[in-house]
This record gives structure tokens, sequence and C-alpha cells, in this order.
């Protein structure tokens, strides 16, 4: 195996341009157009006879480069499934799809699956990753944000990875997992990375990665796809719920965190958390300076991505249009789209903007 620094210098050229095919959204019936093949015409939004841009926080990808690095480590299974399809980035069929589905931007991330990396790989595994997010972007400035990827298993270097990835890259936040290697990301050790983020006023999105106790709990095995259906939005209830009740929320309050895939079941549920806190069973809620739900009305945002629009309405009513963005976890095939929001008659025109846009827009400092 090449020297890992030899390898991201000779790599400082190379592109990530594949163009190999995925599933994509066509089996969800989201598009009608073949793969590698543009849309007729760029879909464009309009709500109330006016033009308005749309912000998918949502978007992974994968930076198929980074296979050198770890091919003979055991981060080679995971990035082995990546390094092809819609999901890597340099596939035109992304920008295809996006035109097809009406969407102006994607805040492009690579889901968090290096945790287990040691220092040195994992230095260089986010370097590389960065700069090719940071390359992507600069190459395409009015479609794509994008958000660094950060070692947390290492705080210190998180702290400098995100700091160098928006200072010196210009990438707007970080995408993390929901815990670290069975570490809740609420204790102290984590701190650094925490402050960092606050000092920089940057986003955060969390989405859920493989994690004992919730997405690999044995009791989610069988049928139904149990570790994502129900795992994965247990992962995220479970990483907000330590954040909230272990302080972290309250030693950081200038922290803005998108959870995805709706938050997962806290905000839908939160009414028994404030309930803990008003019983007398419930000492751990005497230090926080606010109820549990009231961190969804400021620091704690969230995505569309429950499906139904009574399940959208009831997130409103418990969050705010302010705390909500659009997502659709592209490249999968959930079935999402800009009309689950256009469509809710429930919401105002202004409440649409916000969330299809307006409030990503606001966060990430998406130029007008």
């Amino acid at each position: 195996m090449p020297n890992r620094r030899d390898f991201l210098k000779n790599a400082a050229g190379a592109t990530a341009g594949l163009l190999v095919g995925g599933r994509g959204f066509a089996d969800a019936g989201l598009r009608s157009l073949q793969i590698g093949v543009p849309p007729a015409k760029r879909r464009e939004v309009f709500i109330g006879g006016r033009r308005v841009r749309t912000v998918d926080v949502h978007a992974h990808c994968f930076v198929p480069e980074v296979w050198d690095l770890v091919k003979d480590t055991p981060l080679a299974a995971t990035a082995k499934n990546n390094l092809t399809g819609n999901i890597a980035l340099g596939n035109p069929q992304r920008l295809y799809d996006m035109d097809a589905q009406g969407i102006d931007y994607q805040v492009i991330n690579v889901n968090a699956w290096g945790y287990s990396a040691d220092r040195a790989l994992a230095r260089d595994l986010i370097t590389l990753q960065n700069e090719r997010l940071s390359q992507w972007v600069a190459a395409h400035p009015d479609r794509f944000v994008g958000m660094a990827t950060v070692a947390l298993q290492h705080p210190d270097l998180a702290a400098d990875q995100l700091d160098e990835a928006v200072r010196k890259l210009g990438l707007r936040g970080a995408a993390i997992g929901g815990s670290v290697e069975g570490q809740e990301l609420s204790d102290r050790k984590f701190d650094p990375f925490w402050a960092k983020a606050e000092e920089l006023g940057v986003l955060l999105f969390m989405h859920p990665q493989a994690a004992a106790g919730t997405t690999q709990n044995a009791r989610l095995q069988g049928k139904g796809g149990l570790g994502n259906t129900i795992g994965n939005p247990l992962e995220t209830t479970v990483f907000l719920s330590h954040l909230i009740f272990e302080g972290t929320l309250d030693r950081f309050p200038g922290l803005k965190i998108c959870a995805a895939h709706a938050g997962g079941y806290l905000p839908s549920y939160s009414g028994r958390s404030d309930a803990l806190c008003g019983r007398s069973g419930g000492a751990d809620c005497k230090a926080l300076k606010k109820r549990p739900s009231e961190y969804f009305k400021r620091e704690l945002l969230i995505d569309t991505m429950v499906f139904r629009e009574e399940g959208l309405r009831h997130l409103i009513a418990e969050v705010g249009v302010g705390q909500m963005v659009y997502g659709t976890d592209y490249p999968f095939d959930w079935p999402v789209g800009i009309d689950f929001v256009l469509d809710a008659a429930f919401l105002s025109n202004a409440d649409k903007e916000a969330i299809l846009g307006g409030n990503l827009i606001k966060l990430l400092r998406i130029a007008s």
C-alpha cells in the first residue's frame, strides 16, 4: 500500500467523475428519465406565482478516491459498497435527478463511516473527503453546499478538521453520526468539538450509522428492515435525548443540529420527556435550563422525512415551521418529493417556502 501522504499528494488533481448509474429514485416513481439522461426541462418551483429556491439538507455522497486509503483496512468493506452508483461524488446523475425533482441545492454530506480509524488514517481520510467535497461545490456553486466530515473518535482532531473545513475550504458545517464506537456524544470528552461548532456558528447534520443497541439491536433482525425503519430513528432519538438530559445543549446553547428522519421519535413524544421533568422522579431534569421539548424551538431542527401529510402537520405543531427543513435521503429511494410540502393544505405559502428552502438558505448562508 503506498504511503498515505504520497497518495493524498498524487490525488490532488484527480476527479471523481464516475458515470455508473444506480437505483436512485427510479423505483420510487419520483422521476421518469433514463439513467444517465438529463431531464427534458429542469423543474422550477413556484409558490404563489413566485419562483422559490429549494434546498435538500439530506443528500448523501461518497468519495471514491478514498479506496486507496482504506482498501487494506477494516474500512474496506464499507467503502467497496459505495464506490459507484448515484452516491458516488462526480456521477452526473445527481444533477439530472435534482433537475427532475425541482431541487436547486443539495447539502451534500458523507455519512459517518470511519469512526474506527486510528488517528493517522482518520486524518488522511477526512482530509481527502473534505477536499473533494470542497472541489465539487466549487465546480457547482449554484447547486451544492458541502458539509464536512470529521473524525469524532478523536475530538480535538475533529475540532481542527471542522475549523479548517469551514475557514479554508468553504464548507458550511459538518455531518456527524449519533454515537462513536459505543460512546455517547454527550460525553464531556467531545466538548472540544461542540465548542468549535458553536464558535463557528455552523449547522451540524446528524444521521444515524451502525450502532449497537439501536440500528444493530438483535431484536431488530428479521423481516421489515427493522434496523433501518425502526433502528435509524431510534438512534437519533437516543442521541438527542443524551444531548438534552446530560447538558450538552445547555453548555453550548449556540449549537444548531439538524436531526435526520424527522428527528426520530423524540419530537413526536417529547411530551413524555417534559412529563418526566414534572414528576418527583425527574431528578435528571433539575439542572436543565428549560423543558426538553423547548430545545426544538432553537437548537434542534428536523427534516421532513415523515412521508404522510398528517405526520408533517403534527411535527410542525410540535417544533414550528422555523425548525423544519426539507430532506430526501438522496440517493435512496424513499418516496419524498417537494409536492409533499407544496400540497400540504394546512401550510401557508410563507411556511412552504421556509420549509423547502428559506430556513436553510439563512442557516447555510446561501447567497441570493
